[in-house]
């Protein structure tokens, strides 16, 4: 009885090693990659059945953890920074999913509203997103987080923009530019 507890309590301490080694992985990922991230590039935490896409510049990382400790790390992490901020994505069938056919959506969508609360959030059809990161690919960076949420559409794309430089500033010094040239 003493052996078997005893391979019991290895067995759990191993996998609790295996899953902290794991969380630990992807915190550090994002930690590290967040300072080479600027505008243009993407951060995604998604869903498990997210694919995995090809474009070179399409970094893959399995976090073993929850979608939506995954998005409060990177919604956190991305606080504390002042080179970029998010322009945040959902996939549009997301809103329509009933509940009967995905137990578990609407309590997932009351979480990621408190989640994202305060932020503007998005709607694009899912292929038209994941056309944006194929395309996005080819030239910058995507640092996807894939978690183990098994709910569809649930995935969230954070496209980062700069944080000190806004739209309407780029607008008004295109148009000083131009006005400067004569044109």
């Amino acid at each position: 009885m003493k052996t078997r507890f005893t391979y019991i309590t290895i067995a759990l301490l191993l996998t609790v090693s295996i899953v902290s080694a794991a969380e630990i992985a992807w915190r550090r990922k994002l930690e590290k990659e967040l300072p080479l991230l600027g505008h243009r590039n993407w951060v995604v935490v998604a869903d498990s059945a997210y694919p995995w896409q090809t474009s070179a510049g399409i970094e893959t990382v399995y976090t073993d953890s929850g979608q939506l400790e995954v998005l409060k790390a990177v919604m956190n992490e991305l606080g504390k920074v002042k080179h970029v901020e998010p322009t945040i994505y959902t996939d549009a069938e997301l809103s329509h999913i009933p509940e009967a056919d995905a137990k578990g959506i609407s309590e997932y969508r009351d979480q990621l509203k408190k989640v994202l609360a305060g932020r503007t959030v998005q709607s694009l059809p899912h292929e038209e997103i994941i056309g944006k990161l194929d395309q996005t690919g080819k030239a910058f960076h995507v640092l996807l987080l894939k978690t183990k949420l098994t709910l569809p559409y649930t995935s969230v794309f954070l496209q980062l923009d700069c944080g000190y430089w806004n739209a309407a500033s780029e607008q008004k010094l295109r148009e000083a530019i131009k006005k400067s040239e004569g044109k």
